[in-house]
């Protein structure tokens, strides 16, 4: 079995550059303003959006108390982190907000402090993951290499994700970042924003709801979702400056946008031809790719389980 992911040359037709489409896949000008575009009011309410449903989950979890109600609430307030991280990561790339500070301050203070996102050391890391994918500078490149890997070996790593053993070695090495003078006024900003979160819940009456469903989720169920995703994006893939040879193309469904591929971030190929196009208009410039024949239907698994399925086809 082949030792990568990565589609065959007859699957990756040289069909551009076109009248709307760059040699790159790029989206050309009229279309790149137009999918350039920030809709910073949008972007406002998508934020209040996603803190009004982590509010919804912990509420209710709180007012009906029932142990099958926990559970479920757990696994919500992982995808609440799922969505944190995404918002945060549109603003990593300064598309929430044409303002460059507004942008800064809201993706730092309501959306990646809270989840534990260091925005300003994430911003550097992700940059060089998208100058060159799986290149030498990848920061994720062990997360992405080695694929196809067997079942058992997937499974063992979930089961590492799930029992919170990756988030308890992610958090120490959060709080390493305490000794560095780079890192230490990040890590001292993200724990201000816990103690903030912590004294809400107690002034509320349930301080344990902080450690049950605001800390549990982000060691646990989002380290899953978060292995999941990753995967789903670029494992098994190559260093190349085509795009369709570095990262994967899965057809969305309904579920998995709303488990782990929120905000349109399921679109990945599409991010990746084209960096500073907001999330909302992600699917169109997928259309584009489509259209104009660059993504063929070879290249598209029909759904994020047949895509796991073939990551972990490898015999023992």
């Amino acid at each position: 079995m082949a030792l990568t992911m990565v589609p065959p040359a007859d699957a990756l037709p040289d069909v551009l550059p076109s009248e709307r489409l760059l040699a790159s896949g790029k989206p050309a000008p009229p279309l790149r303003d137009e999918l350039r575009r920030i809709a910073g009011w949008h972007s406002a309410l998508t934020v209040a959006g996603c803190w009004a449903q982590a509010i919804a989950v912990i509420v209710a979890a709180a007012w009906i108390a029932h142990p099958v109600t926990w559970v479920l609430a757990v696994i919500l307030m992982g995808r609440s982190v799922v969505m944190f991280n995404i918002l945060g990561h549109e603003a990593a790339h300064r598309l929430l907000f044409r303002h460059k500070r507004l942008n800064d301050e809201v993706g730092r203070w309501l959306l990646a402090y809270p989840v534990f996102q260091p925005l300003e050391l994430y911003r550097r890391g992700h940059f060089a993951h998208h100058r060159d994918e799986l290149g030498p500078d990848e920061p994720d490149l062990a997360l992405y290499t080695g694929y196809p890997i067997t079942r058992a070996s997937l499974r063992r790593k979930l089961t590492r994700d799930a029992l919170g053993v990756t988030g308890y070695k992610l958090m120490r090495s959060m709080f390493r970042g305490l000794r560095g003078e780079t890192t230490r006024p990040i890590v001292l900003r993200i724990l201000l924003v816990q103690a903030v979160l912590l004294l809400a819940f107690t002034l509320a009456g349930r301080p344990e709801l902080y450690l049950f469903l605001w800390l549990l989720p982000y060691v646990t169920v989002w380290r899953v979702f978060n292995r999941l995703r990753s995967i789903a994006e670029h494992a098994g893939m190559e260093r190349s400056p085509d795009r369709r040879r570095t990262t994967h193309v899965v057809r969305q469904h309904w579920w998995a946008r709303f488990w782990i591929v929120p905000y349109h971030t399921g679109w990945h190929l599409a991010h990746h031809v084209d960096m500073a196009v907001p999330w909302r208009h992600l699917p169109r410039l997928h259309d584009e790719l489509v259209r104009a024949g660059w993504v063929t239907a070879e290249l598209v698994y029909p759904s994020y389980t047949a895509l796991w399925k073939a990551l972990s086809a490898r015999s023992a």
